[in-house]
């Protein structure tokens, strides 16, 4: 028996390159699979990377600064200062604690954890779709949830805003999950993780205690329709085929978990209520209310795109409704109403009952406070979006939505977003300058600050401490963190500044423009009385420096 014949086999080039490619498309293939499997995961990390995306660039503000320096103190010093003010953002404040001592202190590690939190809320709204509408409207709500203008600001703000949405929808899960088991089997444990999570909710922020309301109104709103439903179910239907989603167990366990957890966050409520002082800066029921409702509280204060997205509001709840109480609606009707009684309630009630309580003479209501309202807004948007079924049309519709919120992403990710506040600016003038000049004994004065009479520029240093590092405090008679209070506070100058001088030859004065209290003058005749005179001046939006120099 001959053995067979051999040679060589040649391969074509292109044949080499088949395997990368094939990976690449196996590749492209799994992320498109991924993407249509776990939408959340994907409008998710969407999320966090559009809110994580430049949110070093705009400039530290007052709010901000309140942040950075409560939870950057010893725990005695955060509870000293709770007992004083800012209860109401206790929790927050030690979550941050926890936060700056992994990571350490910088612009982008104090409004990374808001932009995790809307990526969290994002990935929720689509799953809160998914459960009461189906994909299509779940991935379309997560979108519009990260395109609203005041979604992108709370993502990237180091305020407790972002993630009171992500709690407001992370709760009405839970609930809407312990409502059907109750239904069907087993559903303490639920019930319990609902009171647990109401409890953390208001803790965070009191505010969220009216989604935990609107909740009871979804419930009775839900019992009303499903009765409604029997009575005009023709009589030779025969029995019912699904039990219905509300009983009275639902009413008496919803009602147990959110008592409870009413009692044990009560204390904690009673504080803040004694805190109320904080919010004197709210003005009442005026002029700007409209405006503040209207554009100002969900749509960033964009007139046109309130315009379109309010259109879009009222166009999905009518149609859901009128749909559901037709003769004889479809199951796609029946689920978009329940959507309907599902986010109206908690887009509608918290700024409802904050312009009720303001018109009585409790000043409440801020635009701010109606963060908690974003993903049910968002929901009931993609509701109105959602109307058409060819997919095409959804997604022309979808990204001119999209397309009209790029302006505001923009803007609030610019050096002066924050209320115009150039703090950053200051900061590197002094750093710069101090750079020139460096192993020069320093001291600094610190002025008022724009808008703000209980607060000094020193909280431009509690922003920007690298800038600041190793100069003397002339003028601060009250240290903030161990007096339990939000900001340092300037004593007598004529004695604090002598005393505290010493061998210092360069003194740096730091205040605010006109509607700040002007301590320069006060600053510079002491200064001058020591051989100092004035060597530059500085102005950078309303910050103004000048540097003293020893003769």
């Amino acid at each position: 028996m001959t053995a067979p014949q051999t040679g060589t086999i040649r391969v074509p080039a292109s044949t080499r390159v088949a395997p990368v490619r094939s990976r690449l498309r196996s590749a492209s293939t799994a992320v498109r699979l991924a993407a249509v499997r776990t939408p959340e995961l994907t409008v998710g990390a969407f999320g966090v990377v559009t809110g994580a995306l430049f949110a070093w660039v705009p400039s530290i503000w007052y709010d901000e600064a309140a942040t950075v320096t409560s939870a950057q103190r010893s725990w005695p010093q955060l509870w000293a200062e709770l007992q004083n003010v800012d209860a109401v953002h206790g929790l927050y404040y030690a979550l941050m604690h926890a936060w700056f001592w992994l990571v350490g202190y910088t612009p982008f590690t104090l409004r990374f954890p808001s932009a995790l939190a809307i990526g969290v809320a994002a990935g929720l709204v689509v799953a809160l779709g998914r459960r009461v509408g189906g994909r299509r409207l779940g991935v379309t709500a997560g979108l519009v949830f990260l395109a609203l203008p005041r979604v992108q600001w709370a993502g990237s703000e180091g305020r407790p805003y972002a993630t009171i949405t992500a709690l407001a929808v992370a709760l009405t899960l839970v609930g809407m999950t312990a409502v059907r088991r109750t239904r069907s089997g087993p559903s303490l444990r639920w019930w319990v993780a609902y009171g647990a999570l109401a409890l953390v909710a208001v803790s965070l922020n009191v505010y969220l205690s009216l989604a935990v309301v609107a909740h009871a109104v979804t419930l009775a709103w839900t019992l009303l329709a499903q009765r409604r439903a029997g009575r005009s179910a023709p009589s030779d239907r025969g029995p019912v085929d699904r039990a219905p989603l509300v009983t009275r167990a639902v009413l008496v366990r919803w009602a147990v978990a959110a008592g409870a957890a009413a009692v044990v966050v009560s204390p904690l409520v009673l504080e803040v209520m004694a805190q109320s002082k904080q919010v004197a800066w709210i003005s009442g029921i005026g002029d700007r209310t409209f405006a503040q409702v209207f554009s100002t509280a969900w749509f960033g204060g964009v007139d046109a795109y309130a315009a379109v997205a309010w259109t879009l509001i009222v166009a999905g709840v009518a149609t859901a409704l009128v749909a559901a109480h037709r003769r004889s609606p479809t199951v796609r009707s029946l689920l978009r109403a329940q959507a309907v009684r599902v986010a109206l309630p908690l887009a509608v009630l918290p700024t409802g009952v904050l312009l009720t309580v303001t018109a009585l003479g409790k000043h409440l209501y801020s635009p701010k406070y109606a963060s908690l309202s974003l993903p049910f807004v968002a929901l009931l948007i993609a509701l109105a979006i959602t109307l058409v079924r060819p997919r095409a049309v959804i997604a022309a519709v979808l990204a001119l939505f999209l397309v009209m919120s790029v302006p505001s992403a923009i803007d609030v990710k610019t050096p002066r977003s924050k209320q115009e506040s150039t703090w950053a600016n200051a900061a590197s003038i002094i750093a710069a300058e101090r750079g020139q000049h460096s192993g020069a004994n320093e001291g600094v004065v610190f002025g008022s600050v724009y808008g703000h009479p209980g607060a000094t520029a020193e909280i431009i240093r509690v922003s920007y401490p690298w800038a600041f590092t190793g100069l003397t405090d002339l003028g601060m008679r009250k240290n903030a963190a161990e007096s339990g209070v939000l900001w340092n506070q300037n004593g007598d100058l004529s004695s604090t500044i002598p005393a505290r001088l010493g061998d210092i030859d360069t003194v740096w004065f730091v205040g605010g423009t006109p509607k700040a209290r002007n301590i320069q003058p006060e600053t510079a005749s002491v200064l001058a009385e020591r051989g100092f005179h004035v060597e530059q001046r500085w102005k950078t939006g309303r910050v103004v420096i000048t540097e003293f120099v020893r003769d």
